[in-house]
């Protein structure tokens, strides 16, 4: 059997089409958009075009999208814009965060622009939503709730439309990463109030290094790169052309396509628990399976003389997915949610993440293999 992908939710391989598109644009339009002649003019419209795309996606205003280098630039651009710009002087975030959230606000934090409030998480990993409202309706102070939509590490959902209710009600900003669910779940902009957001067109199966940031017309925030007027005025630094149309024919597929998805991988899901149930009784699932990203699952095994070197044995059968224990060793580096929802288990944990072109054979090719390295 050809070698078997499962670490989607790092990365997903290139649409065939989206390379079509891409490989179009570099062979034939070279010109640099900020150039106000014909080839100039060309690269400009595909750009437009593309942030068009994205806009009707999300049901907001094109002069809300700035396209980014990714997820983690969009992210550091909410953040940092909000505290220096809007003068937020206090950020209600999650432990579970990625990292490029959390080590964002370490860096605010130690500037002392701005304190960072961690919200109380669950047994299963969700959002306390009590202890947010606490939070925001306990001070005037100027605050940004920053939690993303579904976890990397383990898929947890939040419940979009009641954080961004709850945001408006105490006049709250609201950041949300939606680096894991755009193009998969219906985000719309003009019903759910939110101040930033993110995307990243390699999880939607378009090229990695572009991105995109949604700010809000309310929020009016200073460039976050100096050097240009590109991105009306926000990002200096010419455009990543093709890698912006990469993005946009992306997200356009994964709209046509997002109910089909939603129904494969979520039967793909169920399958593998059903199969990892039935055939090692002993295994655990992190977060909260039931309540979570289709695409995404955490697998816990119990502890064993072979489990830390379970992720190179399944890469060594030819299957690719992702580490993520408690505790770091020296091939799994560890995760920090698993760590903190687990802090003291000595189990193994192995991140499960679904695409299209992942079939039921492969769940059963996996399921059997892992029977050797347990």
């Amino acid at each position: 059997m050809d070698r078997i992908f499962l670490d989607n939710a790092a990365t997903t391989p290139l649409d065939p089409e989206v390379l079509t598109a891409m490989t179009e644009v570099m062979a034939a339009t070279y010109g640099n958009p900020s150039s106000i002649h014909a080839e100039g003019r060309k690269a400009r419209s595909l750009i437009e075009a593309a942030r068009k795309t994205v806009a009707n996606a999300l049901n907001c205003s094109i002069g809300e999208i700035f396209f980014t280098s990714g997820g983690t630039e969009a992210n550091n651009m909410a953040l940092k814009n909000a505290v220096r710009d809007l003068g937020v002087t206090r950020i209600v975030s999650s432990p579970l965060e990625h990292h490029c959230v959390l080590h964002s606000l370490d860096a605010i934090a130690a500037t002392g622009a701005a304190r960072i409030e961690m919200v109380a998480i669950d047994e299963k990993g969700h959002v306390d939503l009590n202890d947010l409202r606490r939070r925001v309706e306990e001070t005037d102070e100027k605050t940004l709730v920053s939690l993303m939509h579904s976890n990397n590490e383990i898929g947890n959902l939040l419940p979009l439309q009641e954080v961004a209710d709850l945001c408006a009600e105490y006049d709250v900003l609201f950041h949300c990463d939606t680096v894991q669910t755009m193009g998969y779940f219906p985000i719309d902009l003009d019903r759910t109030r939110v101040g930033f957001l993110s995307g990243s067109a390699h999880k939607f199966y378009g090229p990695k290094g572009v991105g995109f940031v949604y700010i809000n017309s309310e929020n009016i925030v200073k460039p976050y790169l100096d050097g240009g007027a590109q991105e009306r005025n926000m990002r200096g630094g010419t455009e990543n052309i093709y890698g912006i149309v990469g993005l946009a024919k992306a997200l356009e597929k994964a709209v046509a396509e997002r109910e089909a998805w939603a129904s494969h991988l979520t039967d793909i899901k169920r399958y593998m628990m059903e199969r990892l149930r039935a055939t090692y009784p002993e295994v655990n699932f992190n977060g909260d399976p039931e309540r979570s990203h289709y695409k995404v699952l955490s697998v816990s095994f119990p502890e064993s003389p072979k489990g830390d070197l379970l992720l190179m044995n399944l890469d060594l059968a030819g299957i690719s997915a992702s580490g993520g224990s408690a505790c770091s060793s020296g091939i799994d580096v560890g995760s920090h949610v698993v760590g903190h929802l687990h802090p003291d288990s000595k189990r193994h944990t192995i991140r499960f993440s679904f695409g299209h072109h992942n079939t039921r054979e492969q769940v059963d090719y996996v399921v059997e293999r892992l029977g050797g390295m347990l």
